[in-house]
């Protein structure tokens, strides 16, 4: 359980930081300014990575196996593309900023959860 809530709050900051990236970087991505909005965007974006996301890579793991897992950039876009949809507090305009916002959310959750693992491996074994 422990190792679960673990998980969840580095998965929020990670996809906080992502967010934050990419809103700053990318034209045609817009995330309406204001704090609150951040912490929504990346509360939601958190439960389906968690939640959905998993599911979707399970019934979609012969695609990904055949695409040599190209598909799993394809399953992050559709679950941003959800976003997008859902809320309003998140506009996406275009496949180019999509297709740029998936590279640097997938790029800082990688790197932010490996360093997670890592900080979780070394306070467990002390």
């Amino acid at each position: 359980m422990v190792r679960f809530i673990f998980r969840l709050i580095f998965a929020f900051i990670a996809n906080l930081a992502a967010f934050w990236l990419a809103n700053h970087y990318i034209d045609g991505f817009q995330i309406i300014p204001g704090l609150n909005n951040f912490f929504i965007v990346a509360g939601i974006f958190t439960f389906l990575n968690i939640f959905i996301r998993p599911v979707l890579k399970l019934i979609l793991s012969p695609v990904i196996v055949l695409t040599l897992g190209f598909a799993v950039f394809l399953i992050n876009a559709f679950m941003l593309y959800l976003l997008d949809k859902f809320l309003t507090n998140i506009t996406i305009t275009g496949m180019i900023p999509l297709v740029y916002a998936t590279l640097i959310i997938s790029l800082i959750n990688l790197v932010i959860n490996f360093s997670a693992k890592k900080i979780y491996k070394s306070t467990n074994s002390e």
